[in-house]
């Protein structure tokens, strides 16, 4: 199996190198029912992009309005930094799974489930930044992929009234709330990465409106 996963990841880092055979660009943002959708969480020990590190990453495919249960990602990775304070959030102690692979073969299995895939996260900027500097420091290029980052498409949702106070940021706690999903497995990646998705999900829908219309490209507007 883990022959499989680096002989992906090779084919990953090939199309990252810019010699991809896949959809182009433009393509691939016409069609937002057919496009893979990851949807992915890290639980890292901190949030200093420099000396903390990634505990776990959980993903999801999300792809033509569903999300496929058998179609997701989660791994552990072996613990050089612990920080009890973070454990008491995210619950991951430095024992609690023995059998975790190091970071580079982590993130070989991670590319290979990612592919070429757009990313969507909760304040992508965190997600993205802590896993491009764990690939820099593992002598990976970085994520080359399109991003969305549901923080900032909520906020599309909002009415322009002057009358409605507009926050800056919104938390995952706040959409969870608002679109009613449950936050039972809430500050776990694959909990997270799942209220991630069901809220994506809500936000088209608001966004496609009466009209019920929506292109890819509009989100990246």
């Amino acid at each position: 199996m883990m022959t499989n996963l680096l002989e992906k990841s090779k084919a990953v880092l090939f199309n990252f190198l810019g010699k991809s055979e896949t959809l182009s660009d433009e393509e691939q943002l016409n069609d937002i029912d057919t496009t893979r959708f990851v949807v992915l969480d890290t639980e890292t020990t901190g949030f200093d992009y420099t000396n903390d590190r990634i505990l776990c990453i959980g993903a999801i495919v999300l792809q033509n309005n569903t999300i496929p249960i058998h179609d997701s990602f989660e791994v552990f990775i072996q613990q050089e930094h612990y920080d009890k304070a973070t454990a008491k959030i995210h619950g991951i102690l430095k024992e609690f799974i023995l059998d975790r692979p190091n970071e580079l073969e982590a993130l070989q299995q991670f590319l290979a489930f990612l592919g070429d895939s757009i990313i969507i996260a909760h304040h992508t900027i965190f997600d993205v930044t802590m896993i491009n500097n764990a690939l820099d420091r593992n002598g990976l290029p970085k994520l080359t992929n399109k991003t969305l980052d549901t923080a900032v498409l909520y906020k599309k949702t909002l009415l322009g009234s002057h009358l409605l106070e507009r926050k800056d940021n919104y938390s995952l706690d706040e959409l969870a709330d608002k679109f009613d999903i449950s936050q039972k497995d809430r500050h776990t990646a694959m909990g997270d990465a799942y209220i991630t998705a069901i809220a994506f999900l809500k936000i088209l829908n608001k966004l496609r409106g009466k009209k019920g219309r929506l292109s890819l490209k509009q989100l990246f507007k």
